[in-house]
């Protein structure tokens, strides 16, 4: 998917160029995200939100340099789901770094749980739950949220060290296309190793921090 300001070649074009643009496994998931050092919490739920984000900060595909001093970058993430499609389990924030070695590692962190569930350390205190039913290949949206917004700040930011920030979304269980497959042609038993229920996901590209800017 391409946020782009219009739809026509050249600003396609130039939305794939600055890299602002995020894949689905399947749904269509809408997703946004900006990162800045001066966002605040409650301006997620602005109906300028777009607006603020651009003239405060950088979209996904954006470049942060230069860290202020006592400072560390902030986003701001709206996601709605597939209209045609399953309501949202949570969302994501994977940051990755560069350690002095060259290494570089990832660290996973849950920014907003749906159904009411708080976040324990940097994940969600339980799953979202399951309503498939796996013989009639089913689900209902009788859990997760059709949209979640989210305001993250990085807990653990080293403004000397180069990072990246790309945001994850999750759907709840649903059935795969195996299950699918399964109730049309009447399949009773499948192999354990053939999975029978799916979470569809959006993945943006990173925002990355440098700190020689």
């Amino acid at each position: 998917a391409v946020w782009s300001r219009e739809n026509t070649r050249d600003a396609i074009w130039d939305a794939f160029k600055r890299k602002e643009v995020y894949a689905t496994t399947g749904s269509r998931i809408v997703v946004r995200v900006f990162g800045g050092w001066d966002f605040k919490a409650d301006e997620v739920e602005r109906h300028n939100f777009a607006d603020r984000g651009y003239g405060g900060g950088v979209p996904m595909g954006g470049d942060l340099s230069a860290a202020p001093a006592g400072k560390a970058p902030g986003f701001m993430i709206r996601a709605l789901r597939d209209p045609d499609n399953a309501n949202l389990d949570r969302i994501q924030v994977i940051k990755g770094w560069r350690k002095s070695n060259g290494e570089t590692e990832e660290r996973i962190y849950d920014v907003v749980c749906s159904d009411n569930r708080a976040i324990a350390g940097n994940r969600c205190e339980r799953p979202v739950g399951n309503t498939v039913n796996v013989a009639e290949a089913s689900y209902t949206n009788t859990i997760g949220e059709p949209l979640l917004t989210a305001y993250w700040k990085d807990p653990d930011f080293d403004p000397d060290q180069a990072a990246f920030y790309y945001v994850r979304v999750l759907e709840i269980p649903k059935p795969s296309w195996q299950a699918y497959d399964a109730r049309y042609y009447g399949i009773s038993e499948m192999s354990q190793e053939v999975p029978m229920t799916i979470q569809d996901r959006a993945y943006t590209s990173p925002i990355w921090y440098a700190p020689e800017g």
